[in-house]
């Protein structure tokens, strides 16, 4: 078990501001490593 790094969930944000996510909307992208399913 570690702390996230920022290279860890930049890539959720590229996503989010790509053209890819313009269909979703409202919703909470938990970028964690797996700790809210423990």
């Amino acid at each position: 078990k570690r702390f996230g790094k920022s290279e860890d969930i930049s890539p959720a944000f590229v996503f989010l501001a790509s053209a890819d996510s313009d269909y979703i909307t409202g919703q909470v992208l938990c970028v964690d490593g797996g700790y809210g399913m423990i």
